[in-house]
């Protein structure tokens, strides 16, 4: 079988060294955050379009998340708002950055996304209301399963790509991309490759002084996870189950001598902040819990809830509720003592 090239043998510019990526993580220290998206958006459009980019309530959610000791965040940013308003939409970025930064909060960007739980392609103007009881339900893709195989649609997606990255790419704000979460889901399997693979070019292409990512999140697709491990200057993965399964995937990761971030964990009862935020944290793993606010996208139901299931015994993900007040008061005061005061 032919070797497959990496980014610098194609000439697309040079993957990080572990050298570099090592003076990066120094640099950054630990970045212990959460997936943020606003409690009033349902999905990545209504987050990033201008008529409801909600600036009021992402300073609220940013100062409690900030109280709390979060000191980093990852967001999805939509392909088809940027089309439609490329201005508006860097605009609008560079608005959130300096929101998340002036709570001492840095910002993963997150390009492109293949989870499409609505089961819709993405879309602009008015967004579905929720439907209730459904663990996110008005979620759509980035850019679009379509255009992900539709080659025809590339140019405009490197332009977004370049465009994004080459706007914020000596930002200090931004702490690192992440190119492409969980490509293959939702049905799409190994046919999202070419585009990961494109899309570490045209990143590398807009030279970044942020490392450049894509995580590893089933073992069901083994070629993207070869892809995501070659191509990523820092490595990064999901990881939703218990701790044996947190401990065991980190020491096999490891093995590639890279920095390491958990870009999607804790799901209640499975994968708990008392329990494996500990397990992070002497790892040296940066991590991003899922979520913050319980809002729009109902991640408080789990994944699969049929609709109008009744209020789950206990949330799936969230800790906050919308007015601010603390879903479970010890699990906060617990993240207080670990990040706040050291403990």
């Amino acid at each position: 079988m032919r070797r497959k090239l990496n980014a610098e043998e194609r000439g697309m510019g040079a993957r990080w060294t572990a050298e570099r990526a090592a003076e990066w993580a120094r640099t950054v220290g630990w970045a212990c955050g959460f997936n943020y998206v606003p409690s009033t958006a349902v999905n990545t459009t209504e987050f990033w379009q201008a008529d409801t980019f909600d600036e009021p309530t992402i300073v609220r959610e940013m100062e409690w998340a900030a109280d709390i000791g979060f000191n980093s965040c990852r967001v999805f940013v939509q392909y088809l708002v940027w089309e439609s308003d490329p201005d508006g939409l860097l605009d609008r970025l560079r608005r959130f950055l300096g929101i998340a930064t002036s709570n001492g909060i840095s910002t993963m960007p997150t390009v492109f996304d293949d989870c499409a739980f609505s089961g819709r392609q993405p879309y602009l103007g008015a967004q579905d209301a929720p439907t209730p009881g459904v663990h996110n339900s008005g979620w759509t893709p980035s850019p679009g399963h379509e255009r992900v195989v539709d080659r025809g649609a590339w140019p405009s997606l490197e332009r977004y790509v370049t465009s994004v990255v080459g706007q914020f790419r000596e930002d200090a704000r931004v702490i690192a991309w992440d190119l492409y979460n969980e490509p293959g889901n939702a049905g799409m399997g190994a046919s999202s490759d070419p585009l990961v693979e494109a899309c570490f070019d045209w990143a590398r292409g807009a030279e970044p002084t942020q490392p450049l990512t894509v995580g590893v999140w089933t073992p069901d697709l083994p070629e993207l996870n070869a892809l995501a491990l070659r191509e990523s200057d820092i490595v990064s993965f999901h990881n939703y189950g218990e701790p044996p399964a947190l401990r065991a995937e980190i020491d096999e990761l490891r093995k590639h001598g890279r920095p390491m971030m958990c870009t999607e964990w804790m799901r209640r009862p499975e994968s708990l902040y008392r329990t494996h935020l500990p397990i992070l944290k002497d790892g040296g793993v940066g991590c991003y819990a899922w979520g913050l606010v319980n809002g729009k996208t109902q991640t408080h139901f789990p994944w699969g809830s049929p609709e109008g299931a009744s209020e789950p015994e206990s949330w799936f993900h969230d800790i906050l509720w919308t007015d601010g007040s603390e879903y479970d008061l010890d699990e906060v005061a617990f993240l207080k003592r670990t990040l706040i005061d050291g403990e």
